[in-house]
């Protein structure tokens, strides 16, 4: 089971893997660290990552970028009108209303959507972690910003299937980096709290989270952010005051020509790094805009003066995040930094007025948040044991139902309000007669994410029915209604036989389903509170509004009646239609992973095509370069002269007619050269090899025919004929390679070989499995001496008795004998004593 961390960037990615040692950032095919979120689409193939970086200039309509802005977004949001000021590629608004990519692929206008887009990313993302792990990666977890809303959570699901993953979690990014910066520290207060605030800037955002720590838990105390506040802001500002000072200096506008903007900004964003750390810094860019070169200057006091308007935004979401987390400037104890766009020294100085205490860079900026993700992928994997470290997450939005009463009123209740913990389970009850809809909108813009039809259901009875409504906010953050059920109470008589033993009570408690009390409430709606749901998915009970639902209560038993009222509970599974407003329906994302398998299948196909392409040209120069030196007297001067001109041939055929052929093309072309080339290269090959061959063969005959000849006293349990036998072999094989040396000899270097190293390994093995077995033929083991039979009593009254000298000579001499009669040693069978010959 894969334990992989996505951090999905808008301008990079990150992939994080766990190990049994920890964590590791794993490299990519160029072997960096941070991967482009860039898609390049060409007339041939697609080129996702660092590979797409070398197109942005040379073709930026058809390398599509942020793409994390665009998901999950309306074409209308303002935000995404402001995003695609900025952006080179073509984007359209779709029949529902959100964004559509347009590019040429394959040499046809195609259109994507931006979900689409992001689920190449991941797959990219997916191959890098499979070629470091070695194995298929499934199970993931991936970073997202706090301000996703459940649409754009949806979207980011569906890209994860597209792309083949299984998502174990969407985890809140300074959720993550809380995680990666709490699970290590070993003095964590067991009852005290402490604070740390997480800032995150980064390249098109900022978000702050102020969590609480202790022993072994983390729980988030306050989440804000500014979706639109982010290191490319500088960039842009940067970008305006040297598109406006060039256009008045080299009367160029560089708005005009979307690979000068290209250019231009990135120029800028490594002058915003240089600033980061001098007092100033200049700008130059050759051949900018109409065969002119620019040159510009600028100082951090300066530059901080254009982007005031965008520092004064930086106190928002500080002051709104210890507002809702109910501390104080003081009670906050560390303050950490993270982000590619934290490391502008005016937002450090902004941090270091607003909390009275210098902002700690302790955490890798970029790599926190993929760390963080494989943390959380392996403390939810069962594969891995992790330290035991309890996260409690919150939910930054505020979300209601709200449906219309009988009467025609709407009707609404926030069921997860803001701070709501992840993974929570909401029952409402509700008495209806028939079908009914429900809303999941935010409270904040009532905007509708949801829409749920429950019914048609049919009480037995004829009246209003009650039924309990679940609601789910689950781990992704993702809210839904779960189910509906009709419950319906029935009361039958039950006989009862008193037990004329058993002392009475007053009364005798039976717990029950549901209450007594048939009679709905004064309204028709009735919610339970929730918890933060367990492993099990167990929710939680309570009252809410004035009303309390218990979902058993005693009810009284007389022990001497002859018969009792009983209430028998039936539940009915009522169906639940959903409706997502924007979410991909199901027989679209079947299509787009379909289409994204097919796109998939041409990218590997064009890469097989392009290594056959590569392996062909590799085959012309190299033979070519080998024809004029080590394999000069290997090939006669008018064959080689032939095979150069044919290796001349194939190259020119590279560059011009064979540019664009397929696989197959250039398999057999490749083929064709090495009918040529092959015996060449074998001929060398065999010279190259020969000596060492022989050498080999004739040191496994020496060895046989040493040991056979041997006096060693190791060799005298073999037998002289099956000596002879070796001497015989090794006279014949010594025979055949005189004969064979004599027959090479005679030949050219340029001549098919008389003697091939194949047949002197396949003589060497022959002569050692007939002469192995001879000469490492084991001792056989000595005789044992032979025990008397015991005496009978008529032999020991036949035996005249000893004197006592005799018996004391007699038991001396056994004395002697023990002394000197050893126990023979084990003999090694697979070993002959001395020096064996070595086996070829």
């Amino acid at each position: 089971m894969s334990v992989v961390g996505f951090d999905l960037g808008n301008e990079s990615c990150i992939v994080a893997v766990a190990r049994q040692r920890g964590i590791d950032v794993v490299l990519n095919d160029e072997s960096k660290r941070e991967t482009p979120a860039l898609v390049f689409f060409g007339d041939k193939q697609r080129s996702i990552g660092t590979a797409a970086a070398s197109s942005v200039t040379s073709n930026p309509k058809n390398v599509v970028s942020q793409i994390k802005r665009l998901i999950g977004r309306k074409f209308s949001d303002p935000d995404v009108q402001l995003d695609l000021q900025s952006l080179p590629f073509k984007v359209s608004e779709g029949p529902d209303g959100f964004p559509l990519i347009h590019v040429r692929y394959l040499g046809e206008e195609k259109v994507f959507t931006p979900t689409q887009i992001l689920a190449m990313v991941l797959s990219n993302l997916k191959t890098i972690a499979e070629k470091n792990l070695n194995a298929a990666v499934v199970d993931c977890c991936i970073g997202i910003p706090i301000y996703f809303t459940d649409l754009q959570r949806r979207a980011v699901l569906d890209a994860a299937r597209i792309a083949g993953l299984h998502p174990l979690r969407l985890f809140h990014e300074t959720t993550a980096t809380a995680l990666a910066y709490g699970i290590y520290k070993t003095d964590l207060p067991e009852n005290d709290q402490l604070n740390v605030a997480f800032v995150d800037v980064g390249h098109a955002s900022m978000q702050v989270c102020i969590a609480g720590f202790k022993k072994g838990q983390l729980k988030i105390l306050s989440h804000s952010y500014d979706s639109s506040l982010g290191g490319r802001d500088f960039d842009e500002v940067l970008f305006r005051y040297f598109a406006a000072k060039f256009k008045e200096e080299y009367k160029i506008d560089v708005y005009q020509n979307a690979r000068a903007c290209i250019r231009l900004r990135t120029a800028c964003e490594k002058l915003k790094k240089v600033l980061s750390a001098n007092p100033e810094a200049p700008l130059s860019i050759e051949c900018l805009m109409d065969e002119k070169d620019v040159r510009g200057f600028i100082k951090r006091e300066e530059f901080e003066k254009l982007s005031a308007p965008i520092l004064e935004r930086v106190k928002g979401p500080l002051e709104k995040a210890l507002s809702e987390a109910m501390l104080t400037v003081d009670m906050v104890h560390f303050v950490e930094v993270v982000g590619s766009g934290s490391r502008v020294p005016a937002i450090i100085k902004i941090l270091t007025e607003f909390f009275g205490k210098e902002p700690r860079r302790t955490m890798n900026a970029s790599e926190c948040v993929a760390r963080g993700c494989a943390l959380e992928c392996a403390i939810l994997s069962p594969t891995f044991k992790v330290r035991e470290f309890q996260v409690n997450d919150s939910f930054p939005f505020s979300i209601a139902l709200s449906w219309k009463a009988e009467n025609g009123a709407e009707s609404n209740t926030v069921v997860f309000p803001k701070g709501n913990p992840l993974g929570s389970l909401k029952v409402l009850t509700f008495y209806r007669a028939n079908t009914f809809t429900v809303d999941a909108v935010y409270t904040d813009n009532s905007t509708k994410i949801s829409t749920y039809t429950i019914g048609p259901f049919q009480s037995s009875t004829g009246e209003k029915a009650k039924l309990r409504v679940k609601a789910r906010l689950n781990i992704h953050g993702i809210v839904s209604v779960e189910s509906a059920t009709m419950i319906e109470e029935e009361e039958t008589e039950v006989p009862v036989t008193p037990n004329l033993n058993e002392v009475p009570k007053e009364a005798a408690k039976m717990e029950t389903d549901e209450s007594q009390n048939d009679a709905p409430p004064a309204g028709d709606v009735n919610m339970q509170d929730s918890k933060p749901e367990s492993d099990a998915g167990a929710a939680a009970s309570g009252s809410e509004n004035g009303v309390t639902e218990s979902d058993e209560k005693p009810v009284q038993m007389e022990t001497d009646s002859k018969a009792e009222s009983k209430k028998k509970v039936k539940k009915t599974n009522v169906p639940v239609k959903e409706v997502v407003y924007g979410a991909l329906p199901a027989e679209e994302l079947q299509k787009a992973c379909e289409k994204e398998f097919d796109m998939a299948l041409q990218d590997r196909v064009m890469e097989e095509t392009k290594d056959k392409k590569n392996a062909l040209e590799a085959y012309v120069y190299d033979m070519r370069n080998k024809l004029h030196d080590k394999y000069s007297e290997f090939v006669m001067e008018a064959e080689k002269e032939a095979f150069i001109a044919r290796l001349q041939e194939i190259e020119d055929w590279i560059y011009d007619e064979g540019e664009d052929e397929t696989k197959g093309v250039y398999v057999a072309k490749l083929d064709e050269l090495k009918t040529e080339g092959d015996p060449i290269e074998q001929r060398y090959k065999e010279w190259t090899e020969r000596k060492p061959t022989v050498d080999q063969l004739v040191y496994c005959i020496n060895s046989f025919r040493e040991a056979a000849l041997s006096k060693d006293p190791k060799f005298d349990h073999i037998e002289v004929e099956e000596k002879q036998k070796v001497l015989n072999e090794c006279s014949e094989a010594e025979a055949w390679l005189a004969d064979k040396l004599q027959q090479q000899d005679a030949l050219p270097k340029h001549a098919p070989p008389a003697l091939l190293s194949a047949d002197l390994k396949r003589k060497a093995e022959t002569l050692d499995r007939f002469c192995k077995p001879i000469m490492t033929k084991p001792k056989p083991p000595p005789a044992k001496p032979q025990t008397p039979p015991p005496s009978t009593p008529q032999q020991e009254a036949q035996t005249p008795p000893q004197s006592e000298q005799e018996q004391q000579n007699h038991h001396e001499e056994d004395a002697h004998a023990s002394e000197e009669v050893e126990p023979a040693e084990p003999m090694d069978t697979d070993k002959p004593e001395g020096n064996p010959p070595p086996s070829a």
